[in-house]
């Protein structure tokens, strides 16, 4: 920093500033002083012409006085002056020495003989001469001598007293102002180790705070103003610790709330740009960003919420929306952020209500599907008994094929309520499962003879293959894995074409781990499921054929069958999956550990 932007060079330049001008001032005054006092050879002339008069009144009349002598002598030294009386005849009477610094003189080494003869006269003379020994130059002045018996008065003064004095005191005041400049200069340091050295620890310690060192503070060592400041600098320093602290407790508090929290947080500035998300936020940008959508034309707003984003700004009020992204749908609140009275963003707060509107479509699909299902028997049981309230049927054998139909759809509603009341237990939790040892053979054998029939009208082959032949599942509900046995034949041989075959394969394994596991498929060679409806088949009423119609009455299948067979795998910490290529059939595989615990 420059001493003269700093306070010490301020303090500094102002006292020399004040001492010079009280110097100037000063110097003013005692040179109009000298000039009054001293001024010039011609003031010493006049002062020089009074003393001669005033020793020449009475100095004949007392030339043997030696009292006298003595006194104007002591008078002469005290001017600095030397004195030489002549008498009438311009013969030298006495000499007055004054002081034993001035050289005696000869009044014709002064004056000339015409100006003595003129002074005789009564005209007084004056002259400055130079001595040819010392250089030193003299105003000499000579009176007549007023009374008899006649004489001269000659009194010579040397000049050097008026320039000694105009020295000496040019040389007082250039000391005067050395020492003032020094005096100065001392007095600047000394208030800069009193004043400016506590105003510079002040300074560092607010750099110090700037960086963040929030108890950083002043030592206050004296009860002056500068304490008094230091001492509200600490206050002040204490205080806004304190704040600061509160408020990184509270920001710490809300930034636990946003990330604790299962909804997107997302903050926009004013043009759009996003400052401000949760980790939830984070992963939803992130993925748009890396979809293409984090920005558009109009500014950095996320392209699925620009329409939302600019209704916002535009009323500026609080706003709902359900965007839709892919296969995931949020449910969108966004509301506007004010600074004072001005707009300067918007907060959204996403909430994926996907499974929300997956299971709202399931609701509504499965209404749909139930009020379907039941539409058709309901249709027939209504028509055929009206038929026979109304005697169209004339004949035994019409009344019976009616009754049989009728019977038929009344079955078949029962399976359907049947099979939904299965699945609702399950999907609560409420299945009841009897868990105990399970003969595979016996199980598989008793379900190939219960489809046997139905395959052999079909022109399939129904068959069985075990590896080992004997397999036993340690931990399972006979009932149960007889009813997924049968949903998954009753598939395969619904969608299976004549001269082909469906075969059930038991195969015992080890999983990655080396635990016993057993693996279960039913196979066909029929129609094959379309890729892009595998990883729907096991939702409740998903039918991959939608357009297929039933056959036989009781032969429909109610889209129930692979939910509740999923339903019972998983009941055995199973998995079951589906293969299929189009037009060269379906594997159904299923996985369940084979061990006791």
């Amino acid at each position: 920093m420059r001493l003269w932007k700093s306070v010490v060079g301020k303090l500094w330049m102002t006292i020399i500033a004040l001492v010079a001008v009280v110097l100037l001032i000063n110097g003013i005054f005692m040179g109009q002083f000298l000039n009054t006092s001293f001024a010039n050879s011609k003031d010493q002339e006049v002062s020089l012409q009074k003393l001669a008069s005033k020793v020449s009144v009475d100095l004949g009349n007392h030339t043997d006085d030696v009292s006298y002598m003595n006194a104007v002598n002591e008078l002469l030294a005290a001017q600095d002056a030397a004195a030489v009386v002549l008498d009438s005849k311009l013969s030298e009477r006495f000499s007055a020495p004054g002081t034993m610094q001035l050289p005696i003189f000869k009044a014709i080494d002064i004056f000339t003989q015409d100006d003595l003869n003129a002074v005789l006269k009564g005209e007084p003379k004056k002259r400055i001469f130079i001595d040819p020994q010392s250089g030193k130059r003299f105003l000499a002045v000579a009176v007549p001598q007023p009374d008899m018996p006649g004489g001269v008065v000659l009194i010579y003064q040397s000049q050097m007293t008026l320039s000694y004095t105009q020295a000496y005191f040019r040389n007082l005041f250039l000391i005067a102002g050395v020492v003032g400049f020094l005096l100065t200069t001392l007095f600047a340091f000394f208030l800069s180790s009193r004043i400016t050295q506590p105003l510079l620890q002040m300074k560092k310690a607010a750099d110090f705070i700037t960086m963040g060192e929030y108890r950083t503070r002043v030592p206050a060592s004296s009860s002056d103003e500068i304490g008094e400041l230091a001492k509200a600098f600490n206050h002040m320093a204490g205080r806004l610790d304190e704040t600061i602290h509160a408020l990184n407790h509270e920001k710490e508090h809300l930034a636990s709330v946003l990330r604790s929290m299962t909804d997107a947080v997302v903050t926009l500035d004013a043009k759009g740009a996003v400052i401000l998300t949760n980790p939830k936020g984070e992963k939803l940008v992130q993925e748009w960003r890396e979809l293409g959508w984090s920005e558009d034309a109009g500014g950095a707003v996320p392209a699925p919420l620009q329409p939302l984003y600019d209704a916002v700004l535009q009323e500026g009020r609080e706003k709902v929306s359900t965007i839709q992204v892919r296969a995931a749908v949020y449910s969108v609140v966004m509301a506007p952020l004010y600074s004072g009275e001005a707009l300067r963003g918007a907060v959204a707060v996403l909430r994926d209500v996907s499974e929300e509107f997956k299971l709202d479509k399931l609701r509504k699909d499965f209404v749909a599907n139930v009020s379907h299902e039941l539409r058709t028997p309901l249709s027939m049981l209504q028509g055929y008994s009206e038929a026979l309230l109304d005697d169209i049927a004339s004949t035994p054998e019409e009344r019976h094929d009616i009754a049989q139909v009728i019977h038929d759809e009344s079955l078949r509603m029962g399976r359907l309520v049947q099979d939904l009341l299965d699945l609702a237990r399950m999907e609560a939790g409420h299945l009841e499962m009897q868990f105990g040892p399970v003969d595979l053979n016996a199980l598989v054998s008793r379900v190939q003879r219960k489809f046997s029939v139905l395959a052999r009208d079909k022109g399939l082959q129904l068959l069985v293959r075990f590896e080992p032949d004997r397999l036993e599942l340690q931990k399972g509900d006979e009932d149960r894995l007889e009813q997924v046995f049968t949903n998954l034949l009753d598939n395969a041989i619904r969608h299976s074409t004549s001269d082909g075959h469906v075969e059930i394969r038991a195969v015992e394994q080890k999983s990655a781990g080396g635990n016993p596991m057993l693996l279960l498929q039913v196979r066909d060679e029929g129609q094959g499921i379309p890729q892009e409806d595998l990883p729907y088949i096991f939702e409740r009423f998903y039918k991959a054929d939608k357009a297929r119609t039933r056959g036989s009455a009781g032969s429909g299948g109610t889209g129930l069958g692979l939910a509740i067979v999923k339903n019972i795998v998983e009941a055995h910490q199973g998995t079951i999956s589906a293969e299929s290529e189009k037009g060269k059939g379906t594997t159904f595989s299923i996985t369940i550990p084979n061990h006791s615990a």
